[in-house]
């Protein structure tokens, strides 16, 4: 199994099975920050997340669901090769791929967002044209390039724009980016500037028959709710607003999802992992 030559020892989420054989959901860390432009420090995102989840509860008086009765197995954080982002792009797309062949539904911690670029390619060899990409983040992410490379946590969308339809990726929250990204979202892809629930409501029935992968970047939230992030952004939604997302895709045919760019050295009294942690948590309940 690929995968488990390629992880390292780690604590576990909440609430996590033993049981890998018999867990329908699979949390893995991507712990790489190889193309941060700002403050790095992600690479240590996903052990922040697992340390912080122990502080909540199992259960979710939103949901009036337990994580009791789900089976998910945290299979720790993947060993990626420091400075080398093609083969720990490799090394992740094939965790996905062993995560997808054993019929289970993957999420991924991370790390900077261009890990999502490996999950959503073998997503996508999965699931095909129907598959819907649901996008939360403050940036666009759409640039062809950072700084002369094409593999960056700047482009991780426009990479998948060229292999999932257009027409199936949403873009929520958005307040930065440069003009031909805007441009370029506005012509191909679904763009919503600044707010989440009210666009993410208008279109429900358009997606509720298909399948759907979700990446949430932290920065999504304003800095106020979630500090602990490379690249803050002001403007965004609150805590509150991100969990309502959470709550409406209840039941919907979530295949995965990622929740990235959480970097804890600049996480004040670690309020954006207990943060991340819960969305964690009301997502397995909601929809995995």
């Amino acid at each position: 199994m690929i995968i488990k030559d390629n992880l390292s020892n780690s604590g576990k989420f909440l609430g996590s099975s033993d049981d890998y054989y018999k867990s329908e959901i699979v949390i893995v860390g991507a712990p790489m920050d190889y193309t941060v432009s700002f403050k790095p420090g992600t690479r240590f995102g996903p052990q922040a997340i697992r340390m912080a989840s122990l502080g909540l509860e199992e259960y979710s008086v939103y949901l009036d669901r337990s994580l009791k009765d789900k089976k998910y197995y945290d299979y720790g954080d993947l060993i990626l090769p420091y400075g080398n982002v093609e083969k720990c792009l490799n090394i992740i797309g094939d965790a996905v791929k062993d995560i997808i062949d054993a019929g289970k539904k993957p999420i991924f911690l991370g790390g900077e967002h261009l890990v999502s670029a490996p999950i959503l390619e073998k997503v996508f060899k999965k699931y095909g044209n129907e598959l819907v990409v649901l996008h939360f983040d403050a940036h666009t992410d759409l640039r062809t390039e950072f700084f002369g490379e094409r593999d960056s946590h700047a482009t991780v969308l426009r990479i998948a724009s060229e292999f999932i339809n257009k027409k199936n990726m949403y873009h929520f929250g958005i307040r930065s980016g440069v003009k031909e990204e805007f441009v370029f979202a506005f012509k191909n892809t679904n763009m919503f500037l600044y707010d989440v629930v009210e666009p993410l409501k208008s279109i429900l029935d358009n997606i509720k028959s298909k399948p759907i992968y979700i990446t949430w970047d932290i920065d999504v939230l304003d800095p106020a709710f979630a500090p602990g992030t490379g690249t803050p952004e002001p403007g965004g939604i609150t805590s509150k607003e991100a969990l309502s997302a959470i709550h409406m895709l209840k039941d919907l045919n979530v295949v995965g999802m990622d929740l990235v760019e959480v970097s804890p050295d600049y996480d004040h009294s670690g309020i954006t992992s207990i943060l991340a942690a819960k969305l964690i948590r009301e997502s397995i309940l909601s929809f995995l």
